[in-house]
């Protein structure tokens, strides 16, 4: 059974005061970056931190009192995953969510605070997901896919009609696609208010498979290569979602690491808002491509559940990336003064040194010299490139590390 546009406004009308209309903001930071009038559909805002809660939930509700008291069961490595921990919980049913034994502590943590039975199972979703289809069977308990479902479907659907309602003139819509549920069904909504509106789906460079699938006019399996953007990292895309897509998407387009890895500083450090990797993909193809010059924009950020070490990571890597952190590596001749000299270097080129690393014993370092690693702190390109002159010029041997 395919979603429907009447379904998408039942879903809208049954979520009651649990699921929030997510806000619509205004950026003007990101209008002058794109050179697009850009408004950031701010689903990382809503209840468990994404969108997966409003398709867990009307799906969970709308399950018969029998079905209920079978209780349900879910793979997923995060965000869908304390979606439907938190639905069953709201109607007190019996949870077992299925994650992979390599999950996201911090993830796993919170899907038991939402009261769901966590199960460790495989190294990755599709051996999870086999192990939660065998509990489903054992137990009688209805599976809640995490994207190719109807149901699922419609209700993220609402995030369309949200849309429509508050910026009725939007010209494009960006999206971040895994397995394509979100896409699906906002695309459902969007084409069947106004199909003028250009909707364009993002996936990861190394998870191209909707991508991929479109282009190829079938299901095609793709992607596998380490990525930091794990919720949209999905290799089969959904049989219903792709129907959809392929009928309703005008493009499907792809980024990689390092263009959500700027896009999330960028939220961090203008905005205040921390995104998730996969929350983040749409903005960072705005950012990096600028598609739509003059046009209104709205581009969905998915989630902000993210883990902190990455967090720690994002922040180093968008610093670098902007010219304000360098990390350098220094062959000194190992004599008294000798760093004295590149400090003062460094202090007339008003940098901070964050961090020093000083290795005399590596088997790498000739007898007399010393290698010195730094971290430094700069107020931008500009500044950077000219201690990096300064440092040319006095002839220093040394090697950039970012």
């Amino acid at each position: 059974m395919n979603p429907t546009f009447e379904e998408i406004q039942k879903a809208n009308s049954m979520r009651g005061d649990k699921i929030k209309k997510t806000p619509l903001i205004h950026s003007p930071t990101f209008s002058d970056i794109t050179e697009s009038e850009v408004y950031l559909k701010a689903e990382f805002r809503q209840k468990t931190g994404s969108f997966k809660i409003r398709g867990a939930y009307y799906k969970i509700k709308s399950l018969s009192e029998d079905e209920k008291k079978h209780g349900v069961v879910a793979a997923s490595a995060g965000n869908h995953a304390q979606g439907v921990a938190f639905a069953s919980s709201l109607e007190g049913i019996p949870c077992t969510i299925v994650m992979p034994k390599n999950a996201s502590p911090a993830k796993v943590a919170a899907t038991k605070g939402y009261g769901a039975n966590v199960v460790l199972e495989g190294i990755n979703y599709d051996e999870s997901s086999a192990k939660a289809k065998e509990i489903a069977k054992e137990t009688g308990a209805t599976m809640i896919h995490a994207f190719d479902d109807p149901q699922i479907i419609a209700a993220q659907g609402v995030i369309g009609l949200e849309i429509l309602e508050d910026l009725p003139d939007v010209d494009e819509v960006y999206i971040p696609i895994g397995g394509g549920g979100l896409a699906a069904g906002i695309l459902i909504a969007i084409k069947e208010k106004n199909p003028n509106v250009r909707v364009v789906g993002v996936q990861s460079r190394s998870f191209p498979s909707m991508y991929e699938s479109v282009k190829q006019g079938a299901i095609t399996a793709s992607g596998g290569a380490r990525t930091i953007a794990d919720g949209i990292s999905v290799k089969i895309p959904g049989q219903l979602t792709f129907n959809i897509i392929k009928e309703l998407i005008d493009e499907v387009v792809l980024v990689d690491d390092a263009e959500i890895t700027k896009t999330m500083f960028l939220l961090m450090e203008r905005m205040k808002f921390v995104v998730e990797p996969a929350g983040a993909a749409s903005l960072a193809y705005l950012i990096s491509k600028k598609p739509a010059p003059g046009k209104k924009v709205v581009t969905v950020l998915a989630g902000g559940n993210v883990d902190m070490y990455l967090l720690g990571q994002i922040v180093d890597k968008g610093l670098a990336a902007m010219g304000r952190l360098l990390k350098i590596s220094i062959l000194l001749p190992d004599r008294p003064g000798a760093f004295k000299e590149i400090v003062d270097e460094i202090t007339l080129a008003n940098a901070n040194i964050v961090e020093v690393v000083h290795d005399r014993l590596s088997s790498n370092v000739s007898a007399g010299s010393a290698s010195v690693t730094m971290n430094l702190e700069t107020q931008g390109k500009e500044q950077a490139d000219a201690l990096i002159e300064v440092l040319r010029k006095k002839n220093v041997q040394f090697t950039l590390l970012t």
